[in-house]
């Protein structure tokens, strides 16, 4: 894994630790890292390690992939990590219980909002924060591994982009401009 995590450390900055899978996790399931010190400033990310060793089907076209995948929030006083951790641990067991990929314009729904209560859901985007570099990197065993990033998303959003499609939510998100890396940014203007 070290192409993956240079891969990471390259934009997200130095890697301070990783969470191994919870007790009783399913089998397969990676671990949970976090970030600091990358290319946005004051930005802490997560990323999972270890996803892409279990090949994720679409369901439309049965194609395989390898994905891992990010969160990202601002760093904040006296709070070590916040719930992001939590959140991938739980998209990514998922996956590997069920073998399904997500893909760009997905949207998860989320068991519990997140803090704050107005993020109810994931929105699968391509890590546009980045350079277009960052959203695939190829690995030791050859393997192409995408970095999928998961945004947190107000149900009125998750509404929208089931109801008008990822196209339309992506062009409202250029238009608007929100800070995605705040999971306590106002919700777009729908």
């Amino acid at each position: 894994m070290p192409e993956l995590i240079d891969h990471l450390e390259g934009r997200l900055g130095r890697m301070g630790g990783a969470w191994p899978p919870r007790d009783g996790a399913a089998e397969g399931s990676p671990q949970v890292a976090w970030f600091r010190d990358g290319q946005l400033p004051q930005v802490q990310a997560f990323a999972t390690i270890g996803l892409f060793r279990t090949p994720l089907r679409d369901q439309m076209s049965d194609r395989h992939y390898h994905l891992e995948l990010l969160a990202c929030d601002y760093l904040n006083d006296g709070e070590e990590s916040g719930p992001l951790p939590d959140v991938l641990e739980f998209v990514a067991e998922r996956m590997v219980q069920h073998g399904h990929a997500i893909l760009r314009g997905d949207v998860i729904p989320l068991p519990i909002p997140l803090p704050g209560g107005s993020k109810t859901a994931l929105y699968v985007a391509l890590p546009v924060y980045f350079d277009n570099d960052f959203s695939f990197v190829t690995i030791e065993n050859g393997s192409d591994v995408a970095i999928v990033w998961l945004v947190p998303i107000t149900s009125a959003e998750a509404d929208f982009v089931c109801a008008k499609g990822w196209q339309a939510f992506e062009k409202a998100l250029a238009e608007q401009d929100p800070d995605l890396v705040d999971i306590n940014r106002a919700g777009l203007d729908l």
